[in-house]
This record gives C-alpha cells, structure tokens and sequence, in this order.
C-alpha cells in the first residue's frame, strides 16, 4: 500500500511517472463505481473543486466530508474514521492542520491517502507546480527555481519536488523563518540543497520561476501584522522580477494578497502563470490518483 503524505515519498522515477499521467487527455476510469473521501478539517477553493473533479474524470464519486460531519478526535479518533471511511472508498484524501493526523490516517488505512494539505506539506499543489514549470519550459531539469517567503509546508513540498526534479532552489527569507536544519537534512537525502539568503535579489537574480505565497497562511491569522512587519522587502515586485531570466515566470499558490507578498501587477501581469497553475491542480490530482491505483490501490 503506497501513500502520498509528501512530495519525498516518491523516487524519481515515480514523480516523473506522475507528471506523465496527469497530461493523459483520455484517462482510464479506474474509479468507477467507486468512492473517494475527501477529508477537509480547512476550507478550501482550489483543493475541494480540483480533487472533486479529479475523481470524477476517472469514473469515481467523491465524498466531500467537512469538519462539523466528523470532529477527528472529538466525536471519533482519526483512527477510526479511517477504518470506517476505508470501508467505502478506494482512497482517501485529507486536508487538515497537524502532520501527525494524516500520518496516523496512514498507519491504519487499508486505502491510499492522500495529504491535501497539512501544517508540514503541500504535495499535491508541488505537482502541480511541476506540471506548471515543466509545460512553460519543456523541462525541469536545470531550472533554477526562486522562493521569495516564508520556509513553509508550501516551500518544504516545493524543495522536495525540485531536487527529484533536479531543478536548483534557492530561498530568501526573512531572519527565523529559514528551513530549519532537521528540514535541510531531510532534503539532502533527496538531492535538494537550497541556497537560503535573506535578500530576495539573490535568490531571484538570473532564475526561471519566481514563486512566492501568503505571509501568514491559515491559522496564522494572529501573526499576521507581525509578519507584515518582519516580510517588509519581501513583495515581489516589477523592480524584482526584473532581477530574473528575461523569460522567467512567477507563480503562486493562492489566495494571494495583492500589494502583500506580490504586487498586482505581477501576478495580473504577462508574466503571471498563476492560472494555468490552478488549472494543474486538477491534473495533478488525476495523475497522482491514477499512479497510487496503479501501485495496488
């Protein structure tokens, strides 16, 4: 049984096997007559709709499921909601808060699970980004790829996805909010060594994508004037984007505050490939589903 809680969990071979099968225009209905639980602890745009469909285009049924329907460990404990979800349906997707949830999903499902989101990973949008990047360049290997913000999950999933990609990282971010050295070891093990700086025209000068996100994510809300305060510097602007390749990209992995982390004209801009990397949610989330029903899902 194979699951999907990071972007690491994959070799080489199986992400680029991935990115093969979410450009598949006539995929096969492995789903159908079958279900898909769509665990949501967090609202969602991007995630809810792109999953949904994703399931759809391979003959299943999703089950969208939110917090008020099950309360993980308060009505019952993660571990039994999966049993009991496990029973319905051919794999299980969650987007939650804590990690640990959908690790304890794992250790107990007798279906693939799928991290939608937690605390600590962004897989599935990191997929997505691939497809985004590798659609726009017609590689990924040898890209240099530029994060402007905060080492979050997004940033963690996104270092993982580019050193099995072979693609460069480099990362600015503000002082104490780096990858940490438990996450750079882990990321070494799995050919990523990102360039941390503290000034974004270092991490942005001369790269194929510029990418950034949200300053303080969901969750975060009461940090968020002091995160203002600490990402001064940080928006990626016109004057920054111009420190880029001449046919570098920016993306984002929404929602975006414009005029916070990128101006508007930017992510409005020519340069802006924002929406066909929403489009890809969809796609990745196809060939992601696909590839865990091919391993014996």
């Amino acid at each position: 049984m194979r699951h999907f809680l990071d972007v690491d969990d994959l070799k080489p071979s199986e992400l680029a096997r991935i990115l093969n099968l979410a450009t598949d225009p006539k995929p096969p209905q492995v789903l159908a007559g079958r279900g898909a639980a769509l665990l949501f602890e967090k609202p969602s745009a991007r995630t809810r709709s792109a999953t949904e469909l994703a399931v759809v285009q391979l003959g299943g049924h999703p089950v969208y499921i939110g917090p008020a329907e099950v309360g993980l460990d308060q009505r019952e404990s993660v571990e039994d909601v999966t049993r009991t979800l496990a029973c319905y349906n051919a794999v299980i997707g969650a987007r939650v808060f804590a990690h640990s949830t959908v690790e304890r999903m794992a250790a107990v499902s007798e279906v693939p699970i799928v991290n939608l989101l937690s605390d600590h990973a962004h897989p599935t949008q990191a997929v997505a980004d691939l497809l985004t990047m590798r659609a726009e360049s017609g590689h990924l290997e040898g890209l240099t790829l530029a994060y402007v913000g905060d080492a979050n999950n997004m940033a963690r999933s996104l270092a993982y996805a580019a050193g099995l990609s072979g693609m460069a990282l480099r990362i600015a971010s503000p002082a104490g909010y780096a990858f940490k050295e438990s996450d750079l070891r882990r990321m070494r093990r799995h050919g990523c060594e990102p360039v941390q700086v503290e000034n974004p025209d270092d991490a942005v000068r001369g790269a194929d994508v510029v990418y950034t996100d949200v300053w303080a994510s969901m969750g975060q809300e009461q940090e968020a004037e002091k995160r203002r305060q600490d990402f001064a510097g940080f928006t990626v602007s016109r004057r920054l984007m111009a420190q880029a390749a001449p046919r570098a990209v920016f993306l984002h992995c929404l929602p975006a505050h414009r005029g916070e982390e990128v101006e508007a004209e930017v992510i409005d801009g020519p340069r802006s490939r924002v929406w066909p990397q929403a489009a890809n949610r969809m796609h990745a989330a196809r060939g992601l589903l696909l590839w865990l029903l091919e391993q014996g899902g």
